[in-house]
C-alpha cells in the first residue's frame, strides 16, 4: 500500500533511527578512548618492568598493593552490610537493589584506596618536579567524568522535583557521584602535586603508581555516573506522559542516550574490573 500524498511517516521514521544511531556514538567513542587508554598503562607497567627498582621502590610496590587490596576488601564488606540492611528493612523488595548496593560498595572501596594512599617514603626530587595531569591520563577522559556526573546530576534533579523519584532514590543518585566525583579529583591533584622521587630508578616506579590511581578513580566515577545516568534516561524516555502521536524525537532521544550511557558504563567498568591488578615489578624481592 503506498503512503498517501503529505505522509511523512517514512522520513520521521528514518530521522529517528539515525538520531538514535548518533546519540549512540559517544557511547561507542568512550569505550574506544579507554580501550586506547590500556596502551598508556601498558608503558607505565613496562618501564617498571625494565627498571631495577630500590629497596625503598620494592617496598613502596608490595605496600601500595596490600593497602589497596585492604581498603577494596572493606569496601566489599561495606557492600555486603549494605545488602543485609536493606533485606532487612525492605524484605524481598530488596532483591533489584543487591546489584547496585555491592556495586558501590566496590567501587567506593576503589576510590578510598586511591584517595588515601600513604606517600612513598622515597627522597623526593629537589628542587620539587612534579608531572603534569595529561602525563598520566588523557585530559579527554577526566572532562568525560566530570560531564558525565554534571549530567547525572542534571537529569536527577527535575525528576526528582516533579516527584517521579523519592528522596531515598534521589539522594542515592545525586550523593553516589558527587562523592566518587570528589574521591576522584582529590586523587589526581595528589597525584600532579606531590615531586618526584630523587632516585632516577624509582622514577618508573612512581609514574606508573600515579598512572595507576589516575585511570583507576576516573573510571569508577565515570562507571558511577553513567550507570544511573542511563537508568534515568531510559525511564524517562518510555515514560508514558512523554510519548506523544506521531513521532516524538525526545523520548527516542532520552532511550538512545540511556542506552548510550550504560553500555559505556559497562564495557568502563570492565575495564576497571581488569585494572585492579597492582603495579608488578620483575625484582626478585618481588617475584612470586
Amino acid at each position: 500500500m503506498s503512503p498517501e500524498p503529505g505522509d511523512t511517516g517514512g522520513v520521521g521514521r528514518l530521522i529517528a533511527v539515525l538520531l538514535f544511531i548518533a546519540v549512540l556514538v559517544p557511547g561507542v567513542l568512550l569505550a574506544r578512548a579507554w580501550w586506547l587508554a590500556a596502551g598508556r598503562r601498558s608503558v607505565a607497567a613496562g618501564g617498571v618492568e625494565l627498571a631495577e627498582p630500590t629497596p625503598e621502590g620494592a617496598r613502596t610496590l608490595l605496600r601500595q598493593a596490600q593497602y589497596g587490596r585492604r581498603v577494596r576488601l572493606l569496601g566489599l564488606l561495606v557492600g555486603i552490610a549494605g545488602i543485609v540492611g536493606s533485606v532487612v528493612v525492605l524484605a524481598e523488595a530488596s532483591v533489584f537493589l543487591w546489584v547496585p548496593i555491592l556495586l558501590v560498595g566496590l567501587i567506593a572501596g576503589v576510590l578510598v584506596a586511591e584517595a588515601t594512599r600513604p606517600r612513598p617514603r622515597w627522597k623526593l626530587s629537589s628542587p620539587p618536579r612534579r608531572p603534569k595531569l595529561g602525563e598520566l591520563i588523557s585530559a579527554w577522559l577526566v572532562w568525560t567524568m566530570r560531564v558525565a556526573v554534571a549530567a547525572q546530576v542534571v537529569a536527577t534533579v527535575p525528576q526528582w522535583q516533579a516527584g517521579e523519584l523519592s528522596d531515598v532514590v534521589a539522594g542515592a543518585a545525586l550523593g553516589a557521584p558527587v562523592v566518587a566525583w570528589v574521591l576522584a579529583e582529590i586523587t589526581l591533584l595528589r597525584a600532579i602535586v606531590r615531586p618526584l622521587p630523587e632516585q632516577g630508578a624509582d622514577v618508573p616506579v612512581d609514574e606508573a603508581l600515579r598512572t595507576w590511581s589516575a585511570h583507576l578513580v576516573t573510571a569508577a566515577a565515570t562507571v558511577l555516573a553513567l550507570l544511573p545516568l542511563g537508568t534515568l534516561l531510559l525511564r524517562a524516555g518510555i515514560d508514558p506522559d512523554r510519548v506523544s502521536k506521531g513521532y516524538d524525537f525526545l523520548p527516542v532521544s532520552l532511550v538512545a542516550g540511556g542506552f548510550s550511557a550504560l553500555a559505556a558504563g559497562i564495557a568502563v567498568a570492565g575495564f576497571l574490573l581488569t585494572w585492579l591488578r597492582p603495579v608488578r615489578s620483575n625484582a626478585p624481592a618481588l617475584m612470586g
